[in-house]
């Protein structure tokens, strides 16, 4: 994992510490001494994929800097049921006290990675990629597009800094596609990607004339979108968007565009049922 992201999940955990924990864990601090040692594993409870081990263990470590651990299915890995992720040894209070904030965070990526894998699966030869977008937890967006990156997907965007969309309403406001595009070139290094959001074919035209270098292909149908394909025949990349689901996304990779932006990847995540077991 990247330095950059664990150190984001770093910030969190301090968060997390603050809400869940307040002055001390008053069941298990009362109910266990304080020098007892435990062996413990995560063990996965469904299929699915990885992501966010290097959390967890930051988490245990952080209630005792002596755990012992060890991964048995690092990130990016599948897992079935009852498959062992990971076995560890700690003081028994980190244990319990900790539990709840690493699966928080191990479920969530898990389950962002595992769907990721499954989008991935679905336009398997197709020559397209699975992009992600903004649409993560406020404070998680490095940790969601690592666990995008876990399940085989690809980032966009990082945020409003690194790239530049020009959507409906920088459209509307600058009095249409040329200007908006003429205006912004003006003032970014050439090196940074210009992309446009278009809803129909017209749109498409103009942002083929504003010579930009992806042009998304925004709720379309895909007979629409298969069109615009053939028109833009190559001269821009090519991004379909909106409404991206399971169901839907082979026939858009069927239409030939060069990525899908799924947003459901990381606003709709159905956490991955991972356990904690006490063994020893």
């Amino acid at each position: 994992m990247d330095e950059k992201v664990l150190k984001s999940a770093e910030v969190l955990f301090d968060l997390a510490y603050a809400e869940d924990i307040g002055d001390g864990d008053i069941t298990t601090n009362n109910l266990i001494s304080p020098n007892v040692i435990r062996r413990a594993v995560l063990v996965a409870k469904e299929y699915g994929v990885i992501a966010g081990l290097p959390v967890a263990e930051y988490v245990f470590r952080r209630f005792d800097p002596n755990l012992e651990w060890e991964e048995k299915k690092p990130d990016g890995s599948k897992v079935v049921s009852g498959e062992v992720i990971a076995t560890y040894r700690a003081n028994f209070r980190a244990l319990l006290t900790g539990e709840r904030k690493a699966l928080n965070f191990l479920q969530r990526l898990s389950g962002i990675a595992s769907y990721a894998n499954r989008c991935m699966e679905t336009i398997k030869g197709y020559d397209v990629e699975i992009l992600d977008t903004r649409k993560t937890l406020p404070g998680y967006r490095l940790l969601d597009k690592y666990a995008v990156k876990m399940g085989g997907a690809s980032n966009h965007r990082f945020g409003l800094y690194d790239m530049v969309l020009i959507k409906d309403n920088h459209i509307q406001v600058a009095g249409g596609i040329k200007k908006a595009v003429d205006e912004i070139r003006a003032h970014i290094p050439k090196s940074i990607k210009i992309e446009v959001e278009t809803t129909n074919l017209e749109q498409v035209r103009e942002a083929l004339e504003a010579e930009v270098d992806i042009i998304m292909l925004d709720n379309m149908k895909s007979k629409v979108m298969a069109r615009a394909v053939q028109m833009i025949n190559g001269r821009s990349k090519t991004e379909a968007s909106g409404n991206m689901t399971l169901k839907r996304i082979r026939k858009v990779a069927e239409t030939g565009v060069d990525y899908i932006s799924i947003g459901a990847l990381t606003h709709s995540v159905k956490a991955l049922d991972i356990s904690q077991k006490i063994i020893d």
